[in-house]
This record gives structure tokens, sequence and C-alpha cells, in this order.
């Protein structure tokens, strides 16, 4: 690839860029991420340090209750949930590490979940880059586990994942919290 500045045109092969080409890029952007804030259920990222040296992002849109039903109603029982809303939830560690006993590569990972009214199963699976759960491939699967909620300890309008230094991953909703350790 060649570049060339020509009457201030970036030309690269046989592409020109303006500058005022760019800067409409740049906006576009910026429009898209506040746009992104202004959803009903806006972008959030639970991020912290277990043990000094693994870093956890946890990136997922965070729905409200709005006075609904939420488990068993709005996020039905037995069936793959995206674990919030809108893109696809996210795992990212920092380094290889181990989720309830099962090992897992550094690197960015989908988090998806089977709510049940007992047990809930957590998925890790490595399609991260889609939207919901609407392409789920169980076969894309790195390992799954199973736990069981609890009822929370305060009231939670909005879907928020929590993460302490101690690596306690909680996924907390109305009434409800499932929490399974990283480490």
């Amino acid at each position: 690839m060649k570049l060339f500045q020509i009457a201030g045109a970036l030309i690269i092969s046989s592409m020109v860029i303006t500058g005022t080409d760019l800067q409409a890029q740049n906006t576009a952007k910026s429009m898209t991420a506040a746009k992104k804030d202004e959803r009903p259920s806006p972008p959030m990222v639970a991020k912290t340090n277990v043990g000094g040296n693994l870093e956890i992002a946890i990136t997922y849109s965070a729905p409200a209750a709005k006075g609904r039903k939420i488990y068993g109603d709005l996020v039905a029982f037995d069936q793959v949930w995206r674990t919030g809303a809108n893109e696809t939830t996210t795992i990212e560690v920092s380094r290889d590490s181990k989720i309830a006993g099962n090992g897992l590569k550094k690197g960015r990972y989908a988090l998806f979940t089977i709510p049940g009214e007992k047990e809930w199963t957590i998925i890790v699976n490595t399609d991260a880059d889609g939207w919901g759960a609407y392409k789920y491939n169980k076969e894309k699967d790195v390992f799954r586990f199973n736990v069981a909620p609890s009822k929370s300890s305060k009231f939670y309008e909005r879907f928020t994942v929590e993460i302490t230094e101690e690596g306690q991953i909680s996924l907390n909703w109305e009434n409800t919290t499932v929490s399974f350790n990283i480490y």
C-alpha cells in the first residue's frame, strides 16, 4: 500500500480520504457511542483485578425491571439468555484462569446463561461478537456449569454485574443473585 499527500488529501492506493471525510467518520463514531448511552438498557462494564494479576472485565447492557416480573416471564426459564440486553454479554480475562474449576484461556468470550427456578446454567462461549443470543451455537461452548440462584440482599432495578477483588462474580436483577468464582 502506498501513501501520497496531494493538495491536503491523503491518497491510499486508489482511495482518497479528505480531512472532511475523516471528521465525518469520527462524528459518526461519537454519535453511535452517544446513542448507546441513551438506550433504555445502557452499556456497562464491571471490571476488577483479582489477586493482583488477573484483570477481569464483563461488558453488558443493563435492562431495567420497570415493575415487570423478570425471571420466568420477561426472561424465560430454561432458555438461553444473553445475560443482559442488546449485544452479547462478554467476559474478558487477562491471563489463563479458572471459573468454577473450569480452565479458561486468556481472551474474550461470550457469557450466556440459562435461568431456572432452582438452578442456572452458566455458559462461556467463543462467539463474543453477536447480538443477544439469537445465533447462540452450543458447539462453540468452552464450558458450562450450574449454580443455584439466591434471593438478593436488596432489590436491583437494573441488571447489574458485580466482581469482587476476591473473584466472586454476581449477576443481580430484581430480587435474584447468581454468583460464581473466578481465579
